[in-house]
Parts: structure tokens; C-alpha cells; sequence
């Protein structure tokens, strides 16, 4: 199918449309909002949180409009074995991989900067988050064997796991040392239980088994970025806004730990 026959066949189902429609509203709301709560931000910690945050809904109004114009979506023959097998082409917003791709590295680093971690921890919450999208997008893009779709999706999943253990037992340690648990145990609730739905949703939706129908997961998946994007986004900017002290108290506690490590030890 064309771009122009993506465009009209999603403009054709409200339902879908509107899911699409629904984050680019909010994904620009989200923006001018953000920009205006940090715009006394003055601590150079805080401003890169900040800047982390910002570029969640900047990412995610521009992959929304590529799904919406049916530049980022397509539509797969579903290989032997799958539900939707032999039914023609089957809708598929391999977009929202893109979004996920760059969007959620940068909550990652938000958080990150917000707990405190060194650069390790946070490079390696990071790529494993990257290699979750990648793999999911292999999973979602793979007709020609519905095992290895499903061989993908375990690989992604296990990549998933390893971003789970930096979040829920990394961080938490280094977010009590920064003074920032309260903040960080908010988020991180938030943060696992939304992206858990993910996997659940693909699962579920015509890339897996089929018992949602296409529309119906595109609204599921819309539901999960307005909540784990722009909820989070403002619960973590508003907090950052009232606490740059903090903020900054965390970043001079890092530089000292670091400069500390570095001084040779005395025979």
C-alpha cells in the first residue's frame, strides 16, 4: 500500500485516528508546559534533567505525526501460525518503535541524573533500554517465521528485565545518598508498572496473539505514552522546579565522590 492508502485507512477508523490524534495534542500542550515551569531552572544538573524531559513529548508530537500522515506505518503479510495468517496485510505502527527508541532513553536519563547514579549505571540502563526497542521492533517486523517473532520478543524482554534491575535495585541506593528518594520512589513505581503494559499490550495486539484489534491497541499504547510520558514529565519538572537545591546538593556530592576516588592513596 501507498503512504496515501496508510493515511486513509487510519483517517477511516475514528477510533484509531484518535489515538494517534490524542498525543500530538497533548505532546504540544506538554511542550509549552515544560518550557514554562523550567524556565527559572538555573542549576546545571536541574537544566539537564530538564532538557531530558523536554525532548520526551518533542520526540513523541514528531513520531505521532509521522504515524498520523501514515509515513511510519505499514502493512504485513503474517507468517503461518499467527492469528491474522492469510488475512492480507495487516496494520502495522512499527512508528511507535522509533518513539519509544529515543523517548525512553531520555526519561532513563532524567531519572538517572535525578538518583545520583555514575556513568556506568547509567549507560548501561540506557543501551539495554535501546536494545529493548530494537529487538521489539524485530519482533513486530519479522513475517518470516512466527517463532523468531516470538524469539524476538523474549530477547526484548530480557533486555526489559535488565533495565527493571538498574531501576529497582540500583537506583533506589543511589537516590537515598542524593536525598531525592521520595521524588525517585514516586517515579520509579510509575515508570515500572506503565512499562510493564508494553510487552502485555504487544502480546495481546494483532502483533502477538491477536485478541485486540488494531484500533483498540493503538489507544492501549496511547494511553500508556500520555501516562508514562507527560505524567511523568510534569511530576518530575514540578518537583525539580521547588527542589533545584537538591539538586544541585547531588551534584556536588557526585563530583566529590569522583574527585575522591581519583586522589592517589598515601604510602
Amino acid at each position: 500500500m501507498t503512504q496515501n492508502d496508510a493515511f486513509e485507512f487510519i483517517h477511516n477508523d475514528a477510533l484509531l485516528a484518535s489515538s494517534l490524534w490524542a498525543n500530538i495534542a497533548l505532546a504540544g500542550v506538554a511542550i509549552l508546559l515544560f518550557i514554562y515551569m523550567g524556565r527559572n531552572v538555573e542549576d546545571p544538573r536541574a537544566q539537564l534533567i530538564w532538557v531530558a524531559t523536554l525532548l520526551v513529548p518533542l520526540v513523541s508530537i514528531s513520531s505521532y505525526a509521522g504515524l498520523v500522515s501514515g509515513l511510519t506505518v505499514g502493512f504485513l503479510e503474517m507468517p503461518a501460525g499467527h492469528a491474522l495468517a492469510g488475512e492480507g496485510g495487516v496494520f502495522s505502527p512499527w512508528g511507535r518503535y522509533l518513539t519509544w527508541t529515543f523517548s525512553t532513553p531520555m526519561i532513563l536519563v532524567a531519572l538517572g541524573l535525578l538518583a545520583g547514579t555514575n556513568r556506568a549505571k547509567l549507560a548501561t540502563a540506557v543501551t539495554m533500554d535501546i536494545g529493548m526497542c530494537i529487538t521489539g521492533l524485530a519482533a513486530a517486523l519479522t513475517t518470516g517465521s512466527y517463532l523468531l517473532r516470538w524469539v524476538f520478543y523474549g530477547i526484548s524482554c530480557a533486555f526489559f528485565v535488565a533495565v527493571l534491575y538498574v531501576l529497582l535495585v540500583e537506583w533506589p541506593a543511589d537516590a537515598k545518598a542524593a536525598g531525592t528518594s521520595e521524588i525517585f520512589g514516586t517515579l520509579k513505581v510509575l515508570t515500572v508498572v506503565l512499562w510493564l503494559g508494553y510487552p502485555i499490550l504487544w502480546a495481546l495486539g494483532a502483533e502477538g496473539f491477536a485478541v485486540l484489534d488494531v484500533a483498540i491497541t493503538s489507544w492501549g499504547y496511547s494511553g500508556l505514552d500520555i501516562f508514562a510520558k507527560y505524567v511523568f514529565a510534569f511530576l518530575l519538572l514540578r518537583w525539580v522546579a521547588a527542589n533545584e537545591r537538591i539538586i544541585g546538593r547531588t551534584d556536588s556530592i557526585a563530583e566529590e565522590t569522583t574527585t575522591s576516588s581519583a586522589s592517589p592513596v598515601d604510602d
